[in-house]
């Protein structure tokens, strides 16, 4: 164990704490959800810098670091569907299996001796998952701050983009409020999507007996 590897046990430690705090229907308790969030964020950039500033990169490392990642990632989305009513469960459902599919072919990659092939569309998605969940946290403690937003959420069963379109073209006051967190997992899951299916397309080969290293 490493500092770098420190770092990634680190951020799946800070989950429960942050789930704790996100089902507290509080303010105050919203915004150490955000903080912890953020500080579990950080240390995604900072196991990396220090692996690489104290050359301590390891094949470990390489296989936590993502992992830890996407549990983080699981358990804010989670979370969400359970605080947001109008969150759909296939959104989630995508991005929970192409992240259950990019774990597969990781650990086939190491089975093979050989390393995932990763592309910036991954990266670029990642960042975003992070500041896309942000961003709805901070909706959720403004929402805690207005009594009336959640009443107008509570008359709406379902989000389809019809409605989205109809809620941004009403009069209602708090519209942004009820549909941001909508919009933000509709481009969450649209670019998890397709870097999962970049992921296929690079490294096919995986899926190709033998599922071991060759001689």
């Amino acid at each position: 164990m490493n500092v770098p590897n420190l770092l990634t046990v680190s951020r799946i430690v800070l989950i429960p704490l942050f789930l704790y705090l996100i089902f507290t229907p509080t303010i105050e308790h919203r915004v150490w959800a955000l903080v912890v969030f953020v500080i579990a964020s950080l240390t995604d950039l900072l196991d990396g810098w220090t692996a690489r500033k104290l050359r301590q990169e390891t094949e470990t490392g390489k296989f936590l670091d993502p992992l830890a990642d996407k549990f983080l990632v699981i358990s804010a989305l989670i979370a969400f569907l359970i605080l947001d009513p109008l969150i759909p469960l296939w959104m989630v459902g995508v991005i929970i299996g192409r992240d259950l599919l990019i774990t597969l072919m990781r650990y086939l990659a190491i089975k093979k001796g050989t390393t995932l092939r990763t592309s910036r569309l991954g990266k670029f998605k990642t960042a975003f998952q992070m500041i896309g969940i942000i961003i709805i946290i901070m909706v959720f403690i403004v929402r805690n701050s207005i009594k009336n937003v959640q009443l107008e959420i509570n008359q709406l069963s379902a989000l389809k983009l019809e409605n989205i379109i109809e809620i941004i073209n009403s009069n209602l006051a708090h519209k942004w409020l009820i549909v941001c967190p909508y919009i933000i997992m509709a481009i969450v899951t649209l670019l998890t999507a397709l870097s999962g299916i970049r992921y296929i397309v690079t490294n096919w080969q995986l899926f190709i007996p033998p599922y071991t290293k060759k001689d």
